[in-house]
């Protein structure tokens, strides 16, 4: 039941991308959260999030962002440098932060040095970091301006028609990731985090059709399954980019612990915001991806996500929250100094862990800290 979530999660080029670019269809990465994936699947076109697992050696992306930043653009840009991204005709990078919108000059330099890693489509799609009406005007004029060069560039038209019906295809699975957040939050929860968050991971690369009908039948199964979560501390993950399920693998390696939670870049913190089906599609667009204001990037919101999070640590009987941000993200990095202060002060225990995105090299002492955070939620 869930290989194929695991090989889609695990694997830059997995099979169903394969299958639909052996179909004759296009292909188009993109960086963020905020880029609405209904546009693409309108088009027929697969949309999939570009993520940099797999990646081996950091000489392009060092050569080209220099050392101290966030290691996940430099990882997406040296797999582009290295070609595992050619099957890509478009790319779309968003300022999700600086690092990230320093992408879009990296690659496009770094195409010069290396022929062809430049997908023909390369769109930098902005994003405002407010909600006031200025910015959501904003927005929604960068969702015209995106579905108009999408238009123009693969030769096809996108209708209304055909944007309400991708939303009410991405608002099914939404539903269902939603249903799957309800059933671990229960005492007796049936499928571990990492279970979880690879089924999340997952939905974010592979055709949403064919995901939905593999999230219903997963759902369905878990219903005779028998409980995983006797005599186990529960534990919520948070924080920047995560799409390596290695990291929920080492905190559930501890026999007394299991992940029922995330509030992460990757995960059902946005898989889960259902969009408006009724109306003009472009606006309800913007108000959903814009609006929740779940992401630290966005001004002025912090005491809306701390609510947010503190309800979901309630529903979840949360023991105990790990903060895990890559070295240099600014963003999610001090806003872990206020969640620490103010969760810490409601009672609720917390670890913060700074590590490097891609191939967990310092596991030991991550794996030491975890433990001795285990043992003080124990007392």
């Amino acid at each position: 039941m869930f290989d194929s979530f695991y090989e889609a999660t695990t694997t830059i080029f997995n099979q169903s991308i394969q299958a639909w670019k052996e179909s004759g269809k296009k292909v188009v990465g993109y960086t963020c959260s905020y880029v609405p994936a209904e546009i693409f699947f309108a088009a027929d076109i697969l949309p999939v999030r570009i993520r940099g697992i797999e990646t081996e050696g950091m000489d392009i992306g060092d050569a080209y962002f220099g050392p101290f930043i966030c290691s996940f653009p430099k990882c997406i840009l040296q797999l582009a440098g290295k070609g595992k991204y050619r099957f890509l005709d478009g790319a779309i990078i968003t300022p999700g932060c600086d690092a990230m919108r320093r992408l879009d000059e990296c690659w496009r330099k770094a195409g010069e040095d290396y022929q062809g890693i430049v997908p023909p489509f390369f769109y930098y799609f902005d994003v405002p970091h407010k909600t006031l009406p200025h910015g959501m005007k904003w927005f929604q004029e960068e969702i015209r301006y995106l579905i108009d060069f999408v238009q123009k560039h693969f030769g096809l038209s996108i209708s209304d028609e055909a944007l309400r019906k991708a939303i009410a295809l991405y608002n099914q699975g939404r539903q269902m990731l939603r249903e799957l957040e309800e059933i671990r939050t229960r005492a007796d929860v049936p499928i571990t985090g990492t279970e979880a968050f690879a089924v999340t991971v997952a939905g974010t690369v592979m055709p949403r059709d064919v995901y939905t009908e593999k999230l219903g039948r997963l759902l369905e199964s878990l219903k005779t399954r028998p409980p995983v979560s006797a005599g186990k501390k529960r534990l919520m993950v948070i924080g920047s980019i995560s799409d390596d399920i290695e990291i929920v693998e080492l905190i559930e390696k501890n026999p007394n612990a299991l992940v029922v939670a995330e509030n992460l870049c990757f995960g059902v913190r946005y898989e889960g915001n259902l969009v408006a089906e009724t109306g003009d599609p472009v606006m309800a667009m913007a108000e959903s991806y814009l609006g929740e204001c779940t992401c630290p990037r966005m001004f002025g919101k912090y005491p809306e996500r701390l609510e947010i999070l503190k309800e979901k640590i309630a529903a979840a009987a949360i023991d105990g929250v790990i903060m895990q941000n890559i070295r240099f993200c600014d963003l999610h990095g001090s806003e872990h100094g206020l969640l620490e202060r103010d969760l810490e002060k409601a009672g609720i225990p917390c670890l913060k862990i700074e590590r490097e995105y891609g191939p967990l090299t310092d596991t030991g002492r991550m794996q030491m800290r975890i433990q001795a955070f285990l043992e003080r939620i124990s007392k």
